[in-house]
């Protein structure tokens, strides 16, 4: 069965690049990003494990932790740590967990239940495991993203969505399509006017069920 938004996060117990990390745990009370890829010393997702090390101070910022999830082993993360500090030209801080046992493959339904991996394997024979979550502090899933093996993840949109989670996780509004930090945003249909003028002060009617506002979280 697919996990789902809002379904708990599995937690798992593994090695990583890091020492051995339970998600929860490991999680505490932040928001936690995992994004996973078939195998290391790819030429994809070199440059995506790069994006997301520049990106480091941009996920602190947003109280958010990031963990590379790999079927390779933590020696071969190791060295390949190398190639992707090189192209990135920085320092990739985040860890990077050993799920040679498809552990955490299927338990977050990236591979079949019945998958496995042969000698010899090529990225094809772990191609869908090419997916994004974003889980909340309570450990409850947010959002999801996969993509396919010829297509490199956008972690500026990542970005941008881990800001609309964050915006929305608990409040009465929803953001548009495209939608910027700092830009308005859609009041939740729980409001009516009154109540959305009350909470949020102008309101801004395009229709009786599309109605704008300031972003309450803009600075």
């Amino acid at each position: 069965m697919s996990l789902r938004i809002n379904d708990v996060a599995p937690n798992f117990t593994t090695d990583s690049t890091a020492g051995e990390i339970t998600l929860h745990d490991w999680m505490g009370d932040s928001y936690a990003i995992l994004f996973s890829h078939p195998k290391d010393f790819t030429p994809v997702c070199t440059t995506e494990f790069g994006a997301v090390a520049r990106l480091a101070p941009e996920f602190e910022k947003r109280n958010t932790k990031v963990m590379g999830v790999s079927v390779d082993d933590v020696e071969d993360h190791k060295k390949w740590i190398r190639d992707i500090e090189a192209f990135a030209g920085v320092p990739a801080n985040f860890p990077i967990i050993d799920d040679t046992s498809l552990q955490v493959a299927k338990l977050y339904n990236m591979l079949p239940a019945e998958a496995y991996l042969p000698d010899g394997r090529t990225p094809a024979d772990s191609a869908t495991v090419r997916t994004v979550f974003i889980i909340g502090p309570d450990k409850k899933i947010r959002l999801t993203m996969s993509y396919p093996m010829s297509v490199g993840r956008n972690f500026a949109e990542i970005l941008r969505a881990l800001d609309a989670v964050q915006a929305t996780d608990g409040v009465p509004i929803a953001t548009p399509a495209d939608w910027q930090p700092g830009q308005d945003v859609i009041v939740g249909l729980s409001l009516n006017d009154e109540q959305a003028k009350e909470k949020f002060g102008d309101i801004d009617i395009k229709l009786p069920y599309l109605r704008f506002t300031k972003d309450p979280n803009a600075k």
